[in-house]
């Protein structure tokens, strides 16, 4: 026995056979499992169910039959492996949020888009749809090949007749090994428009085609963002389209607003979105969003998101586009089984595909229906013979001993067929009344004109294309309909800065390089004088030098004292809270340890503005602010400096602005950005203002005809002054008095340009802030001391200030009322004016002249 057992094994390599026993198992999943076929567009289990259906008469007007009665004459008698794997194909069939044109008619629970299960298939119904028996039609003229099925005891369809382009209309998705399709769903009535196009034309083109039939057309609607990724696929077979939901915004009580969501994209349900939206809104990717709950009902679905006050709704949807399925990417792979391969097809290839089925079934329904005639036509003729000689052919019947010699007596004697001689012997003698006759006549002719008329269409290619799209036509009246995907324009990828609500800023840097930004609701209105409020808490050695306004989408240019320049975002700059410190500067910016920042730009667009820059000598320079476009990383050269000079001051200019540069101790020239031309990024720059002693430049402003110049002092002092009180004068000049420099006030700390309704925000060198209007501080003359404007420690001093234009708008809560406003301390009458000087020669200026003593009395 063991050496028989032997004989019956054979070596084998597994190599081999895995290779082998894999091959098999790849081509029966792709050719029978995974793949549609590009004919009808079904899988083998989903014409198998619409042939059981078929068996068991389940059309649109018949009574509704268990699903379980259908999955087990499925498996039955078709498809082996089950009923419980036959039921999902065929309650998905069945789901309107799937299937863009159901086959299947369900009754009960089927599941829902909320992404609930359908209940059991002993308890749901089914029969098939109208589109269903149109893929049906003529499946017993033999217009398909038929197949013994799995047991060999009846046959099945190796494809169905399918008038309906189900393939396009309804689409298919499958893996195989190797392979995947994933073919979306489309308008009936523009595939039909696009298979007429095709039938009068063969030789129509991609764009022709795409005029009638634009794209897909999903189930549950939605928006498709652009048309690239179509014509991509429908060129190529391989495309991707970004879906969106559709969307909608409603005001709500108290100022809110909510964002409705009516349609979605394919194959996600309502229930996954709202998942992964709570889930977002947890991990803080997605803010500005309160609820999310769903309202929909039978009137059509409604998913509402409620925003928190004062939430920007654009910025909340991009945040939703990018972190939850509202937005998805759809993969359109065009592979379908063609003439027993896979294969990548184009559009075009498609529906030229399904005409080509068309035209070989209606054809062969054509043959089927010609023969059908033709054998009718034989027996009528037959049965003409017998009514002419109908006394002879009741005699020869008569004589006959049985039904055989009489058929073989009527063949020999009329030269009648065997067919024609038996429909002689079983013809009711009704037949032979007048009338009878009158009607077998009737009937001979009709069949004779549909003989000629099937033999027509057979030999004129013209006559089958014109059935073809009568049919087509007759489906497009019955089932077509509106689309209801819509197609909008392109999107492009979402930025970073979509993402977040554009907000205006207040930005902090402090003496050791720390820095942060601030929402500028965080500072409220105080009074002139008043004592302000903590914004940042430092350490002792270190304080607050610098601080701007900007916008969150504002590109930031960081100019150092080293003369360079750096590039980043107001979004990048971390929020922190007003109390704290900041995030080291080094760590955003590719600093040195001897750089400092001295200079920041808030800029919108490198447009053809320049950039003006003024150094602690005196130096300035006029560069095009399109050079600083794009920096690299470590920086990139800004102006050229010597060994003991710094950069203290940089402005954006329109090409034709006058500008006031001041010193530290009190000193200030006025002259037109002309008189210095423009340079390149690594020029040194041109005197604009020739400086005496350990004076040095504190600061440029522009000259803003509508407003005043503020300056501050380091004690905290400051006053306003018209800019008509400072003539023009040669660049290089030594200047006119700008501010009364004493012990009292301290040298100049800073200056800008401010209008009536700004307001101002001081800080100090220990981190006190207040903000103020600039109405507040008084409008006085140059050669003053100023008032004070912030109340400041024995150890404090002032080292910032910032201005806040009237017309910022920055969606602020109510500010809390301001603090009692503290009382000025009496100031001193103002001291003698210094008299004005402008020299002839800047290099060599006249010596400023003293005020006279007045004579002591007697």
């Amino acid at each position: 026995m063991t050496q028989t057992r032997r004989e019956n094994v054979e070596d084998l390599l597994i190599e081999e056979e895995l290779k082998d026993s894999y091959l098999s198992f790849a081509v029966s999943v792709i050719m029978s499992r995974a793949l549609p076929d590009v004919r009808d567009g079904l899988k083998p289990s989903q014409r198998r169910i619409l042939v059981a259906m078929n068996d068991l008469n389940l059309g649109p007007r018949t009574k509704f039959r268990k699903c379980a009665k259908i999955a087990g004459d499925t498996s039955g008698n078709y498809h082996p492996h089950g009923e419980q794997v036959v039921y999902p194909t065929l309650y998905r069939m069945a789901q309107d949020f799937n299937m863009r044109y159901t086959l299947v008619d369900g009754q009960g629970n089927f599941g829902s888009i909320d992404g609930d299960e359908p209940a059991a298939m002993r308890y749901t119904e089914a029969r098939m749809t109208s589109i269903a028996m149109e893929m049906l039609d003529d499946l017993t003229h033999d217009t398909v090949e038929f197949l013994p099925n799995y047991d060999e005891t009846r046959s099945e369809p190796t494809v169905l007749p399918a008038r309906f382009p189900n393939l396009l209309c309804n689409g298919s998705s499958g893996i195989a090994v190797g392979m995947a399709t994933d073919i979306p769903p489309h308008n009936l009535t523009e595939v039909v428009d696009a298979l007429m196009l095709l039938l009068d034309d063969p030789e129509t083109g991609l764009a022709d085609i795409m005029k009638v039939l634009p794209g897909p057309d999903f189930a549950t609607g939605a928006l498709i963002c652009g048309r690239d990724g179509i014509k991509q696929a429908y060129q190529t077979g391989r495309g991707n389209i970004t879906v969106r939901a559709r969307v909608a915004t409603e005001e709500a009580r108290g100022g809110k607003t909510r964002i409705i969501v009516t349609e979605i994209p394919p194959q996600i349900t309502k229930t996954k979105i709202i998942e992964h939206i709570a889930d977002n809104v947890r991990k803080d990717r997605i803010k500005g969003v309160s609820d999310v709950r769903d309202e929909s009902d039978r009137e059509g679905m409604r998913l509402v998101i409620e925003l928190k006050k004062g939430e920007d709704p654009n910025v909340v949807l991009n945040q939703l586009y990018k972190h939850s399925p509202l937005q998805s990417t759809v993969s359109m792979i065009l592979l379908a089984i063609d003439k027993g391969r896979p294969r990548t097809l184009t559009i075009k290839n498609m529906l030229e595909l399904f005409l080509e089925h068309r035209i070989e079934v209606v054809r062969r329904r054509t043959e089927y229906l010609l023969a059908r005639a033709e054998e009718r036509a034989h027996i009528l003729e037959g049965l003409k013979i017998a009514l002419k000689n109908i006394d002879a052919i009741i005699q020869t019947i008569k004589k006959s001993k049985n039904v055989d010699a009489a058929r073989d007596a009527l063949m020999k004697k009329f030269k009648l067929s065997e067919r024609q001689a038996n429909a002689i012997l079983e013809m009711r003698l009704q037949r032979l009344t007048g009338l009878e006759q009158e009607k077998i006549n009737e009937e001979y002719r009709n069949v004779i004109e549909k003989i000629s008329y099937y033999t027509s269409v057979l030999e004129n290619e013209g006559l089958l294309r014109g059935i073809i799209k009568d049919e087509l036509t007759d489906l497009r009246e019955r089932f077509g309909d509106h689309r209801r995907t819509e197609i909008v324009g392109q999107i492009t990828d979402i930025e970073i800065e979509d993402l977040i609500a554009e907000e205006m800023m207040a930005v902090t840097v402090t003496h050791d390089g720390y820095v942060k930004r601030l929402p500028l609701s965080s500072y409220r209105k105080q009074g002139r004088g008043g004592k302000g409020v903590i914004g940042t808490e430092l350490k002792e050695s270190d304080f607050v030098e610098h601080l701007f306004i900007a916008s969150t989408h504002d590109y930031i240019l960081f100019f150092t004292d080293r003369g360079k320049a750096y590039w980043q975002k107001v979004y990048d700059i971390p929020q922190l809270s007003r109390t704290s410190r900041g995030r080291a500067i080094v760590n955003m910016l590719h600093l040195s340890k001897e750089e400092a920042i001295t200079s920041m730009i808030p800029v919108r667009e490198f447009d053809d503005r320049h950039l003006l820059m003024v150094t602690r000598k005196g130096i300035v320079k006029k560069t095009a602010l399109s050079a600083f476009s794009r920096p690299k990383k470590g920086g990139i050269a800004a102006i050229s400096l010597d060994g003991d000079d710094t950069l203290v001051g940089v402005k954006v200019t329109t090409g034709d602005d006058e500008v006031v540069i001041g010193s530290r101790k009190g000193l200030a020239i006025r002259f037109n950005e002309k008189q210095v031309r423009a340079m390149g990024r690594t020029a040194r720059g041109v005197k604009g203002l020739s400086l005496k002693g350990d004076d040095g430049v504190c600061g440029v402003v522009m000259v803003d005809a509508q407003g005043s110049l503020l300056t501050v002092s380091e004690h905290g002092y400051g006053k306003r002054t018209p800019f008509e009180e400072y003539r023009q004068q040669g660049r290089g000049g030594k200047g006119i008095i700008n501010m009364k420099v004493s012990k009292r006030n301290g040298d100049v700390v800073g200056m800008m340009d401010v209008r009536e309704g700004d307001d101002i925000i001081l800080m100090s060198s220990s981190g006190k802030v207040v903000r103020t209007p600039a109405g507040d501080i008084s409008l006085i003359g140059r050669s003053t001391q100023g008032v004070r404007v912030i109340t400041l420690g024995a150890e404090d001093s002032l080292v910032a200030l910032a201005r806040i234009p009237a017309e910022i708008e920055n969606g602020a809560e109510p500010e809390a009322k301001p603090e009692p406003e503290a009382k000025p301390e009496a100031e001193p009458e103002p001291e003698a004016a210094v008299e004005d000087t402008e020299p002839e020669e800047p290099e060599e200026p006249e010596p400023e002249k003293k005020p006279e003593k007045k004579p002591k009395k007697k």
